[in-house]
């Protein structure tokens, strides 16, 4: 295993509970909520899948895992320790522990898919790179790259080569916990399995916990130990959970709550006219206040319920 560079604050203490524990987080950007008081705990080696439909606040999630995204309210705890009491140095080594795996690899476009793998084993190991190309060329064997594409860029590569390069790197420091955010979109139904297996290999590792964000129902009933689901706020009430659902994939194909059963059949129903809706609020909700009238004289007339209004030309 790669020896990481140890971080100039002391490393975080490591816990025997839960690998990652998610206790009342609420998310708001400005006047907007997406996450709210979400409670989740996740245990060493299980497969969780995040399911929802877009805008529910699935990735917003994901990312306030690893304190790349800030709760308005709530703590994420991993192994034990509080993220919100890290500092940034002991923040980023909780960093080399997770492997992120984003929707479009985020390969870096300027570098071949062997440096963009070696990235991370360059940035936080002092391992030689004698065995940087070892661990380069197991980990493109791992997931089914050639070594010939070793020497290409991210560009002469197919989206489904790009999406197995960057679990390639995600992999690279072997992280005891790999988030993945929509794995399988954009890819043709054999290539989305190709991924689907590969996560359950990944998940095989010893105690490698998964957590997988996505709205491909096949990915979420073949990897998933258990399931949440999660519903977007403006369809809630005030007091509603945003969990809509939690349990095994086995519970959610027999649950028959007419939101869980739209989601899982993939139907529209009147989302359509919601959507318009929830857009145009929101539009309202941006738009700059109309400045205040001021009676500075003929411009100023009474408008019908005899409150001062602006006089039409």
């Amino acid at each position: 295993m790669p020896t990481l560079a140890p971080p100039t604050d002391a490393a975080p203490e490591r816990s025997t509970g839960p690998v990652l524990e998610i206790d009342h987080v609420s998310v708001r950007f400005g006047a907007q909520q997406v996450l709210r008081d979400i409670t989740l705990s996740i245990a060493s080696g299980e497969t969780l899948v995040i399911l929802g439909e877009s805008g529910c606040g699935k990735t917003v999630l994901l990312k306030t895992l690893i304190g790349l995204v800030k709760p308005s309210a709530g703590e994420i705890r991993f192994e034990g320790n509080r993220l919100s009491r890290l500092g940034d140095r002991q923040l980023a080594h909780v960093r080399t522990r997770y492997g992120f795996v984003f929707q479009g690899a985020a390969l870096f476009d300027s570098l071949s898919i062997f440096d963009n793998i070696a990235f991370p084993l360059r940035e936080h190991t002092r391992i030689a790179e004698s065995q940087i190309a070892e661990i380069v060329d197991d980990l493109l064997a791992e997931v089914g790259l050639p070594r010939s594409a070793a020497a290409k860029k991210p560009v002469e590569i197919s989206g489904g080569m790009r999406k197995r390069a960057g679990l390639a790197r995600a992999l690279a420091l072997e992280p005891p916990v790999v988030l993945y955010d929509e794995p399988t979109t954009g890819l043709d139904p054999i290539m989305s399995d190709v991924i689907n297996e590969l996560i359950l290999r990944v998940s095989g590792r010893g105690g490698v916990t998964s957590v997988v964000v996505t709205h491909d129902m096949h990915t979420a009933r073949k990897v998933a130990d258990r399931i949440v689901m999660l519903y977007p706020l403006f369809r809630l009430g005030p007091t509603d959970s945003q969990i809509v659902f939690e349990g095994t994939p086995a519970e959610l194909e027999k649950c028959r709550d007419p939101r869980i059963r739209q989601f899982v059949e993939g139907r529209a129903g009147s989302r359509l006219t919601e959507l318009r809706d929830e857009q145009e609020r929101l539009a309202r909700a941006a738009a700059p206040a109309a400045p205040p009238a001021t009676d500075d004289g003929d411009d100023i007339d009474q408008s019908d319920d005899g409150q001062p209004g602006i006089q039409t030309p």
